[in-house]
């Protein structure tokens, strides 16, 4: 007699698993959210989950038996990406790579495959596109077509039954969305589809020792589709990100069970496909020759490697009750507390001026380093006195008016010196050691401080 089939309700935002429908998920607090799964029910079910960490014999060890070696990486042959995942595609691996449509992520899993079938078996699947147009895409990108191994297919059973005799290193799945197994009675691209098929690639990739890469989609706001048990299980997950007007993308990571996070490797899209942009400093610098009041350059820490950016500042007069805060690239909270604090502790009054924050070249900052070069822009702007161009600042900016440090003074400044910088305002924490070449450093403890030798300048 046949089991009637185990149903679950799982919210499609969040992932959280309910036993019987209710309007609001509990755990987002969103609404009609929740929607109705049906659970595989098979007879083999003990063995469904076996080996999913890479062990199909489970046994107890103490940990000083555990081999400490590591497991070789090999390059993806895109330095860039090899700095995000961490120094290499490990063995073993699920990747999740997301980003918005026209992003190039199957491009760029195009190239890497490409390159990478020239060395070893590999296989790429497609389940959106057909075979024709992948080829077309090579084609047209002049891409070596000989030796890498092509799949069309959204059944996870048959990829990985089709796996097993071509026996590959390294296998895209392009996309997670479309993908579906036989037993999940909901569509493509359901909670349920997408949770259970990201869970069978993985144990997949654990026991074999290939490295899955697997496309996800994203949502309006940016983020990956589908439950957030998906990022949970696996590997490393990184985001493809740019501008719709702009040719350069961003390569962030955001988990990394290999390596740091928030890593940041940095694309052009030209008619040859993604190249990578070994010196990002210089495309977020394109800074005219003439003098401009309002922008100053600040040098962010992404990952392992500093980046210099340019932050752009325009006050002017507001015709309007309440005046505007519009900040792009930046978090406008922060915005309006440094305001506050430049109010209080500088004694600069423009509670009744439009403030507009940009940062240059579609970089977002998140790290409270640029506190102190934000400031100074707008001081620059309101003031309508330009400030130096060889000047670089850095610094956080507590709400007493101190100025704290940041993480990686020293190399901040190295860097900020190599692109020809001349003079520095850094936190007094963060002063240099050792007298760098060539770079005056002016070191300030309060916002205070920084305001004087602003005003020396």
């Amino acid at each position: 007699m046949a089991k009637t089939p185990k149903k679950a309700y799982v919210c499609n935002d969040c992932g959280a698993d309910y036993a019987r429908w209710q309007g609001q998920c509990s755990a987002c607090k969103a609404w009609n959210t929740i929607s109705e799964v049906r659970l595989v029910s098979t007879v083999a079910k003990g063995d469904r989950f076996s080996g999913y960490a890479g062990e199909s014999n489970a046994k107890v060890q103490t940990l000083s038996e555990i081999s400490l070696q590591e497991t070789p990486r090999f390059s993806s042959r895109f330095s860039e990406l090899d700095r995000v995942l961490g120094g290499g595609i490990v063995p073993g691996s699920a990747i999740l790579i997301g980003g918005h449509p026209g992003a190039g992520k199957s491009t760029l899993l195009l190239q890497v495959m490409c390159g990478l079938a020239q060395q070893m078996p590999t296989l790429y699947v497609t389940g959106e596109e057909s075979l024709q147009q992948v080829a077309m895409r090579a084609n047209r990108l002049g891409l070596p077509s000989d030796k890498l191994r092509m799949l069309s297919e959204t059944s996870v059973e048959q990829i990985c039954n089709i796996a097993d005799q071509e026996k590959p290193k390294v296998i895209v799945i392009d996309s997670i969305q479309v993908m579906h197994l036989a037993d999940i009675q909901s569509s493509p691209g359901s909670v349920a589809q997408v949770r259970e098929c990201a869970s069978f690639l993985t144990r997949y990739a654990k026991t074999k020792q290939v490295a899955i890469i697997m496309v996800g989609h994203v949502t309006k706001d940016g983020t990956l589709a589908g439950p957030k048990v998906l990022e949970h299980c696996i590997d490393c997950s990184i985001l493809l990100e740019g501008e719709a007007d702009s040719r350069y993308r961003t390569l962030r990571s955001h988990k990394n069970r290999f390596g740091a996070v928030n890593e940041l490797g940095v694309f052009a899209m030209t008619e040859q496909g993604l190249r990578e942009v070994k010196n990002p400093s210089a495309i977020f610098l394109s800074r005219g020759e003439e003098q401009t009041s309002g922008s100053s350059v600040m040098v962010l820490w992404e990952g392992t490697r500093p980046l210099l950016v340019e932050i752009q500042a325009l006050v002017d007069h507001s015709m309007l009750a309440n005046p505007r805060r519009v900040a792009v690239g930046l978090e406008q909270n922060r915005l309006a507390l440094l305001l506050a604090v430049l109010h209080r502790h500088g004694n600069v009054q423009m509670s009744d001026q439009d403030v507009f924050v940009n940062v240059v070249g579609g970089v977002k900052v998140a790290e409270t380093g640029a506190d102190l070069a934000l400031l100074l822009a707008l001081i620059s702007s309101f003031r309508n006195r330009p400030l130096p161009q060889d000047l670089v600042v850095f610094g956080e900016v507590g709400l007493a008016g101190e100025i704290r440090p940041v993480t990686s003074g020293q190399e901040r400044i190295s860097e900020a010196a190599k692109h020809g910088f001349r003079r520095a305002i850094v936190p007094f924490a963060n002063k240099p050691k050792h007298n760098i070449e060539q770079m005056q450093v002016f070191t300030v403890k309060k916002l205070a401080d920084a305001l004087a030798v602003l005003d020396d300048f």
